[in-house]
């Protein structure tokens, strides 16, 4: 699965899944495009990349500010040709039907399903003139089974899967894929930092007996990516061992919901290598 020739556009990369995927696809040669709005995570994951040899561009920004996420693509496609986007970005705000407001959900749905379809907008017409692009959104199992608590998550998982089955209709027959994929339960920060008597039971059911790694579901990414995925698109592959809910667990445990709010979504704009967009 080579990559080479290819620049990825990779959202959410500092940490968790995304984080994984950038190591993935620099191993297989892509030059990649970081955006994250964690300002620890992204300069070390950005600086870790470069040191292999790998051409890499980090910025930190509001994913969720239109007019300034207009600017930077506008800004990146002069010297790039972005032809694999990675909707990776996301962040977590649990709650039942009858807790939620009108912005707790705007916000969800604004990081997972908003930033993908504009980013889409931005970057599908120079992939359809190309006749080549590869997009891949990430869903989750909650948008697939829902999950009691996470209302304004599953649905907007959910969207990402129309989005996903939507956008692979228009621009099928243009030479570009899109596909959708689906983690369940992963080795993510919030998980990792989550205590062992609430997750040990919950890893126990699962038919591994383990929690997936990112690199597990990176490497899927990466794979969608290539040209060996070239007759695969409108899709929704699983990343899964069988889906165990943790609504309950976020429900009466509150620290991950703490920093599941921390997650990709928000953040000044600010280059890290280059203020001229250039490759480093």
């Amino acid at each position: 699965m080579n990559l080479q020739g290819h620049a990825a556009l990779i959202t959410g990369a500092g940490q968790g899944i995304g984080k994984a995927c950038t190591e993935v696809f620099a191993e297989r040669g892509a030059s990649l495009i970081l955006l994250d709005k964690n300002r620890k995570t992204l300069p070390h994951v950005a600086h870790e990349i470069h040191s292999r040899g790998c051409k890499v561009i980090a910025h930190i920004i509001d994913l969720t500010h239109t007019r300034s996420l207009e600017r930077l693509i506008e800004t990146l496609k002069k010297d790039v040709n972005i032809d694999i986007l990675v909707n990776n970005a996301g962040f977590d705000k649990p709650g039942v039907t009858s807790k939620i407001n009108k912005r707790h959900l705007n916000d969800v749905l604004g990081i997972h399903v908003g930033v993908p379809f504009f980013l889409i907008k931005l970057l599908l017409p120079d992939m359809r003139s190309h006749h080549w692009g590869r997009i891949i959104n990430i869903s989750s199992v909650y948008g697939i089974s829902g999950a009691k608590g996470e209302v304004a998550y599953s649905t907007a998982k959910a969207a990402v899967i129309g989005l996903t089955k939507t956008i692979a209709r228009e621009a099928g027959k243009d030479g570009v894929t899109v596909n959708a994929v689906v983690p369940g339960l992963i080795r993510t920060p919030p998980m990792i930092k989550m205590p062992d008597k609430y997750k040990e039971p919950i890893i126990a059911q699962t038919l591994l007996g383990r929690m997936g790694e990112p690199e597990e579901v990176a490497k899927v990414v990466a794979f969608l990516a290539s040209d060996d995925a070239s007759y695969i698109t409108g899709t929704t592959v699983t990343v899964s061992v069988g889906h165990i809910s943790l609504a309950l667990c976020l429900y009466f445990y509150s620290s991950p919901i703490r920093i599941l709010r921390r997650l990709t979504a928000f953040g000044r704009t600010s280059p890290i290598f280059s203020k001229n967009l250039k490759w480093a």
